[in-house]
Parts: C-alpha cells; structure tokens; sequence
C-alpha cells in the first residue's frame, strides 16, 4: 500500500511498486495488469495510474499496444563507452543536414526511486526535458532528459531554447562533459513518440539510454530516445589509448 501521508507524490510511489512488481514478477513482453487492477491492488485513483504508467512509459520500462493493454519492455544490457560526448546538432550538420530542436515540455518533477538510481542521487527532484529532434525540417528523434536541479540551478526554457543544451551546460554553468555512456536496443514506437515523429505506431525504432557524466564523475544527464529507424543512422568514432 501507497502512504498518502507522505510527502512523495502518490504518482511517484506508484513506479516504485509497480518497478519492484514488475522485477519480481514479469518477463520482457509480457502483458502487466490493467489500470483498473492497479487501481484496486494499491488503492489509488484511475489519474494517478495513468500518471505513473506515462512516466514509466517514458523511461523505458514498458511500452502500451493499443486495445491490447500495457506490456513490459525488453531492457538491453550492452553498453557501449563513447570517447566524445554525442551532439545530434553537430552531427546532423555534419551531413549537411538542418538541425532544429522542437521542446515539447520542460518541468520540474519529483525523482522517483528508479530515477535517483540511474542516476546515482538522492534528489526529490529532477528537470525533464522532453524535445523533438529534426533534420531538413523531417522528425529524427523522440528524446527524454532528466536534469540534476542541484547542478543545474535555475535552469529555466529560455536558456535551453536559446541553444543547444550541451552549449547551456558548458557557457551558463561551466560544466564540463568528460565521457558518456550509452545502451542500444531495438524497439517499437509507442504511441506518443508515434504522434511526435509522424509514424505509425509499433513502426521499428532504435531506442537509446544515455548517462553523461561531468569532470567529477557526477551524471549531469540522463537521457531516453526513441530514433526512427527509417530515417536515422547512427555513427560512433572510437578513440584508441596506445598506452
């Protein structure tokens, strides 16, 4: 049972059970209980339900197919270790593309468990940025970013509207990116990146788990993207330490 006399919100209460349900009791792709079995297993309102089943949706956790309920995401354990911090910016001008950035929301919201694990904090709260990324004016990439409020201060839209947001870490905040880590896995387009990307839903995309770390090894940004696989080709450049 959820405590309603706690400070975290119920929302965020509810990921924790319903991780700690899943992790127990589910395999990947497998179907979890409906909204109205949550409703009635934690004794929480319908509101509340589907709150916590987007944020988790957001995060990786499981995926919805529409009229057949929600499901359990399959979770990629190969990590791979970037010499250079990624820039979808430089990279699409690189091609001789136009880059543009489309925010779609920018929030402060309450940490749950999973968040202040992955990213290593104790945090109530974190900045969620969620942004649209386009090339030559065609949507590439549904991206999902949580921000440490401690390092990132009064961060505020105006400041990641007026450029890229690694130019923001770097100029506003003298924050400097020393490596990243980054998880690839093969996935379908849920229904809300399906609206933003212009595809139909459960079109094959290549789902992306990004941790950037700073110089003290704090993670500065962790990262969730959805990139369409008709469209999007990703390079990685290796640097070899002869030593």
């Amino acid at each position: 049972m959820l405590d309603k006399n706690s400070p975290h919100p119920l929302y965020s209460q509810l990921i924790d059970g319903l991780m700690a349900e899943i992790e127990k009791n589910y395999q990947p792709d497998e179907k979890i209980m409906s909204e109205r079995e949550i409703c009635q297993t934690f004794d929480v309102s319908r509101t509340t339900v589907r709150q916590a089943l987007a944020e988790m949706e957001n995060l990786g956790y499981i995926y919805k197919k529409h009229g057949k309920g929600t499901f359990v995401s399959k979770r990629s354990q190969d990590q791979k270790n970037l010499a250079e911090a990624y820039s979808f910016t430089e990279s699409m001008k690189a091609i001789n593309k136009t880059p543009r950035t489309i925010i779609a929301s920018f929030e402060e919201i309450s940490a749950n468990k999973h968040i202040q694990d992955t990213m290593q904090t104790t945090n109530e709260t974190v900045f969620r940025l969620i942004r649209i990324r386009l090339a030559d004016d065609e949507p590439m990439m549904y991206e999902v970013s949580y921000l440490p409020v401690d390092i990132f201060a009064g961060l505020t839209l105006e400041k990641i509207q007026g450029k890229p947001l690694y130019d923001v870490f770097k100029e506003d905040y003298r924050v400097t990116i020393r490596y990243a880590e980054e998880e690839f896995s093969a996935g379908i387009v849920r229904e809300v990146e399906a609206e933003n990307l212009g595809v139909s839903e459960d079109s094959p995309c290549l789902r992306i788990k990004r941790l950037t770390y700073n110089d003290q090894g704090e993670i500065i940004e962790y990262t969730l993207s959805a990139a369409r696989a008709d469209q999007f080709i990703y390079k990685i450049s290796h640097k070899h330490d002869r030593n």
